[in-house]
């Protein structure tokens, strides 16, 4: 039987929903034969879209802190019966030792794996897709400087950051495509030898991306860190 993980979602709602395909896609692509409801990844998502914005306490240094109400979560999760903790959202991993000080419960780490990802695939200069938030509050840095890999933040982050508001208002990804090969673009023209889909918003973007530049979702990591999880017997 495999063991359940709880979600901290909802920043936002469609990255959730996406992650939750992810990890649908990773049992299919592991199947051997016809699958059943049973064989997939046991998911306890608390979809909280009312968790405060990360942008306006982060950038814009107004708002509540989403501190308590992303610990609320966490036990929320815990007395659900979830095994462990993950959450679909770069910049929310600001607040990651909130979380892990609220349960006992295991914190699958997106920024962490990330970067191991990265140091596997031998990158040096991940370019950064990520909001804005996500520099200023430092969520990679340690684990960046840890593993040698040196970031290349966009020198202009206004388009980038006008992209992740206009994935949340809904606008249609397809109609944005250009806007993230624009972004990936100039990543490249700073010296980038990789990209790195750091906001789970841009990651319903990564159709558009180019194929002559290699590129990681940060999701993706995750949600393989979540079917690793599962999959281990209890106490592995």
């Amino acid at each position: 039987m495999m063991r359940r993980v709880g979600i901290l979602g909802g920043m936002g709602p469609e990255a959730t929903i996406l992650m939750m395909q992810k990890c649908m896609g990773v049992v299919a692509r592991a199947a051997n034969g016809p699958l059943d409801d049973a064989d997939h990844i046991p998911l306890i998502v608390h979809q909280n879209p009312q968790v405060p914005s990360r942008i306006a306490r982060l950038i814009e240094g107004r708002g509540p802190d989403p501190a308590p109400v992303l610990a609320q979560m966490a036990r929320d999760l815990a007395a659900a019966g979830a095994q462990a903790l993950a959450m679909p959202c770069n910049t929310a991993h600001h607040y990651a030792g909130a979380i892990r000080a609220a349960t006992d419960l295991s914190f699958l780490d997106m920024i962490t794996a990330s970067a191991d990802h990265l140091v596997r695939a031998g990158v040096t200069r991940p370019g950064m897709l990520a909001s804005p938030a996500t520099r200023m509050a430092a969520v990679f840095d340690a684990a960046f400087a840890a593993r040698g890999l040196a970031p290349v933040w966009l020198e202009d982050e206004a388009p980038l950051l006008a992209l992740i508001r206009a994935v949340k208002a809904g606008q249609p990804v397809a109609a944005l495509g250009p806007d993230m090969a624009a972004l990936a673009g100039a990543a490249r023209a700073q010296g980038a030898d990789h990209l790195l889909v750091a906001c789970t918003e841009l990651s319903l973007l990564t159709h558009a991306l180019p194929g002559d530049l290699p590129w990681t979702d940060s999701l993706d990591c995750l949600t393989a860190c979540i079917a690793d999880f599962a999959r281990a017997p209890d106490g592995g």
